[in-house]
């Protein structure tokens, strides 16, 4: 009776422990404020290590002594992060990153340690840069649709109204900026004068698909 208990006991435990190491799913609108969340058990002699995981460990933000110690921090993120301070007495590392950028996206590492004992949190930080306008021009009977500064890769569609069998072909020529955004266009030869066309740019987010926004105009 005794070894079955065990086992029990044991099984709850691991169940627990992986759960709470679970990557926390964090995101972040490029070039806004965005906050990881990461809190611990109260204690004295408070530790926080904010660590960028990449291919190589890159310090974020650190604190102990009381008090901010970035001399170490990676020059990607200095004047960019800043901590709760009067949370912390209370359990709260939460950093706050302002002016996100696509190199910001990743897993971060949060560890934080008292008198009493040690803690890690993960976070996966997700930039999101949203299609913010499209634009549709016609010169003569060629129809041109592009948009701009979007991240993750956005994809381009066409559509008619009323809907037709016109032939759609659809090879978009995307392009990404210094800041790794994405720049889509896609041109179509109108061979029918009577439909609308229109021209839909979409991001792809934690396999969700959403128009953001549409024109359409008559030919």
């Amino acid at each position: 009776m005794c070894r079955g208990k065990c086992v029990v006991v044991f099984v709850v435990l691991t169940f627990l422990w992986t759960f709470n190491r679970a990557d926390i799913q964090v995101s972040c609108v490029f070039m806004e404020s965005c906050i990881l969340p990461c809190s611990f058990p109260p204690g004295d002699e408070v530790v926080i290590h904010w660590i960028q995981m990449t291919t190589k460990d890159i310090q974020a933000h650190s604190y102990y002594h009381n008090q901010d110690q970035l001399g170490l921090q990676d020059q990607h993120f200095r004047g960019r992060t800043s901590l709760f301070q009067d949370q912390i007495s209370r359990g709260n590392a939460s950093l706050r990153l302002t002016g996100v950028e696509v190199q910001d996206q990743g897993r971060y590492k949060c560890y934080t340690g008292t008198i009493t004992g040690n803690k890690e949190l993960f976070i996966n930080l997700n930039v999101d840069a949203p299609v913010d306008k499209v634009d549709i021009q016609q010169v003569e009977n060629r129809i041109t649709c592009s948009s701009e500064g979007i991240y993750p890769q956005p994809e381009l569609t066409w559509s008619t109204s009323p809907p037709s069998n016109v032939s759609l072909e659809n090879n978009p020529t995307v392009q990404q900026t210094e800041q790794l955004l994405y720049n889509i266009t896609s041109s179509l030869i109108a061979s029918v004068t009577d439909l609308v066309h229109s021209c839909t740019v979409s991001t792809r987010t934690n396999n969700r698909t959403a128009t953001l926004f549409k024109l359409s105009k008559c030919f």
